[in-house]
């Protein structure tokens, strides 16, 4: 079970073939949502958020 197997993703990276173990629409979908996320992380980088102070509390008397 390694890259000569047609049964294992690692072989059919290895060939080059697609199947159950190795759906194509699988990776084409992950791929697509990958490039959708990256232009958000892009945008929010370029402004940097504000730092949220936390509220002291007061002293009782």
């Amino acid at each position: 079970m390694g890259r000569g197997d047609k049964k294992t993703k690692k072989g059919k990276r290895t060939i080059g073939s697609f199947g159950v173990s190795r759906n194509r629409t699988k990776i084409k979908a992950r791929l697509k949502r990958v490039a959708s996320k990256k232009p958000s992380v892009a945008a929010s980088a370029a402004e940097p958020k504000p730092k949220k102070v936390a509220a002291r509390k007061k002293a009782e008397a």
